[in-house]
């Protein structure tokens, strides 16, 4: 039965369900398995030919063991897909040679964070009926994981809701994805600062045991194991899509780490991936930190991308501590370090081993409306900035076109239709369930950025 740890070693050991159930881990890390399940070229041949929902089953259940009933698991995970708009969920589309989309934005809210909080919605409500339990969800959003939380646990009887976005720094689509949800348990805040500052905030309330306690706090940001998890099953659904067991090249657009972090956990599970690809725009903390061995802070510069401006990536702590063999008090000193010098570097084994299984690159707005031009020109595709950013550094590491390059379509165009429009002349139309978005009422406060203010507005409102 696998069991999860904490980055920083010094929290309970846990299981699935009350990982699910903390979000953070109680001295600040994030929780990871204590082993990772292996599948052999066999396996892998066998679960080629399973539909998305019975892959994420497959894929999963190892992770989760006992914690669902089986025949509960497969109903949560068929229901968590069940709304999205293409019959094979995740679908790939060809670009170019031995160059594809990975389209991971047919959910509700148009984004690849769907994928996990659909789910993580789903097996929240689960544990909470079954232990009549009530708890307060809160999370930070750059954009996207906002909106696709509020869809997963609108409405849910045992839960609230609290999402901290960056006062008019999200895209209006993104906003009000998230401000017009009606339902009584969702609560919209609109922080004067950074998506950083919101995330710091949201860590900040976590570590404050007696508030934690009394609201019952657990998160949906990707630092939830359970966001990470239902994220590794499209790399297998990829790659089985190719009708090929050979090595598969994955580019990603990423701010927080946790999209590619899955990528890495399906790779320690015996899929064949020949490099994990780190794309970054401007704010290029990760990248600057493949070149130079340093993980350093700079201010966040606002960009056409505006999920991926972000400077503190807290997943990459879950790649830090198996860099480090696993070493949780070597991770709390880094950390410590890093909160207080805004900075840290690698040891030499660290970079070494990172850049063995990790390439990086960035694009900046001029080359991620260049793209956008340039594919549109070229087959008539649109692609959302993030999208676009990602097939900008794909291009620039796709070598060897005899290994598949898959860059993951985060987002649909329509969530970004200025920065589309203006590449390509073409206004990119959101679906038909989202077609009033523009004109539904929005339901937000605004809020300085101020934990001890939000830690009063969250009891008056829950």
């Amino acid at each position: 039965m696998i069991k999860y740890i904490s980055t920083r070693g010094k929290a309970p050991i846990l299981g699935f369900e009350d990982v699910v159930l903390a979000g953070l881990a109680s001295d600040g890390g994030l929780y990871v398995p204590d082993s990772i399940p292996q599948f052999s070229a066999q396996d892998l041949k066998a679960l080629s030919t399973l539909s998305y929902t019975d892959l994420a089953y497959k894929v999963m259940q190892p992770f989760i063991g006992d914690a669902i009933v089986e025949k509960d698991l497969h109903a949560i995970i068929v229901d968590s897909y069940k709304n999205f708009r293409d019959p094979k969920i995740a679908p790939l589309k060809k670009l170019g040679d031995n160059e594809y989309l990975l389209e991971l934005f047919h959910g509700p809210t148009l984004a690849f964070k769907d994928f996990a909080l659909q789910f993580l919605g789903r097996v929240l409500e689960y544990f909470l009926e079954r232990n009549h339990q009530e708890l307060t969800v809160i999370g930070a959003t750059s954009g996207d994981t906002g909106s696709a939380a509020i869809e997963g646990c609108r409405g849910r009887k045992h839960m609230k809701i609290f999402i901290l976005h960056p006062h008019n720094k999200v895209s209006a689509v993104q906003r009000r994805q998230m401000t017009t949800v009606e339902d009584s348990n969702v609560f919209n805040l609109a922080v004067d600062g950074t998506f950083d500052d919101c995330q710091d905030i949201v860590k900040s309330l976590f570590a404050d045991k007696k508030f934690r306690e009394k609201q019952k706090l657990t998160a949906v940001n990707s630092i939830n194991w359970c966001r990470i998890l239902a994220q590794v099953v499209y790399y297998f659904y990829a790659s089985f899509q190719l009708g090929s067991a050979k090595p598969v090249s994955f580019c990603v657009p990423t701010g927080n780490f946790g999209d590619i972090y899955a990528g890495y956990i399906a790779q320690k599970m015996g899929l064949p991936v020949e490099k994990l690809i780190i794309a970054t725009n401007s704010n290029d903390i990760l990248a600057r930190c493949l070149k130079t061995g340093t993980y350093a802070m700079e201010g966040v510069s606002p960009t056409l991308s505006p999920s991926m401006d972000i400077q503190i990536s807290s997943n990459f702590e879950r790649l830090l501590f198996d860099l480090y063999d696993r070493d949780g008090s070597a991770i709390d000193k880094i950390m410590n370090d890093f909160r207080k010098e805004k900075k840290f570097t690698l040891s030499e084994k660290a970079l070494t081993k990172l850049r063995t299984q990790f390439a990086a690159g960035r694009a900046d707005d001029t080359e991620t409306k260049t793209t956008i031009a340039a594919v549109y020109k070229e087959c008539s595709e649109l692609l959302d900035p993030h999208t676009a950013v990602g097939l900008s550094v794909a291009r620039e590491f796709h070598k060897d076109k005899n290994i598949a390059m898959v860059t993951l379509a985060t987002a649909h165009p329509a969530k970004f239709p200025d920065a589309v429009t203006a590449a390509t002349g073409v206004h990119p139309y959101l679906p038909a369930h989202l077609s009033d978005l523009m004109t539904r009422e929005e339901k937000m406060g605004i809020i300085a950025n101020d934990a001890t203010q939000i830690k009063s507005y969250i009891e008056k409102h829950s």
